[in-house]
């Protein structure tokens, strides 16, 4: 008997590796972004992609707002060049973590992609900020 699961095979355990590895290369998740900025010393940059008004409105504490097309090679010269950079927009539905990720990424500077955005933030059951500035997350 076969099914849509088992009907073609699961990939060798070092395809598997390489591939989870890969992915895991370009993205990270709201827990992760969360409990490193818990702890107070993410070692990245968040930023919302979103409008500056969506951003007031509501945003990840400690996130900046920094909309794609504003991303320049003389706005991201502000931080070093090895700075991680992880995106996020409103969520599954929005590419503009995307468009702001190959942007970061066309200006040579390493770029990961919060997956779930504003949707999997909420999801998650984490508090929100709202106003101009970053806010921080309680420990």
């Amino acid at each position: 008997m076969t099914n849509a699961v088992i009907e073609i095979p699961a990939a060798i355990p070092e395809l598997a590796v390489e591939h989870y590895a890969r992915r895991l290369a370009f993205e990270t998740d709201c827990w992760d972004v969360h409990d490193a900025m818990r702890r107070g010393d993410a070692g990245f940059v968040l930023i919302d992609v979103r409008s500056p008004q969506l951003y007031a409105e509501r945003h990840v504490p400690g996130a900046i707002n920094l909309p794609h097309g504003k991303m320049t090679a003389t706005r991201m010269a502000a931080w070093p060049d090895e700075t991680l950079f992880v995106v996020y927009c409103a969520g599954p539905h929005c590419n503009g973590t995307d468009r702001a990720a190959l942007r970061l990424a066309r200006l040579g500077l390493p770029v990961k992609v919060m997956i779930g955005g504003m949707t999997g933030w909420a999801d998650e059951g984490f508090a929100f900020a709202s106003g101009a500035e970053p806010g921080v997350i309680a420990a």
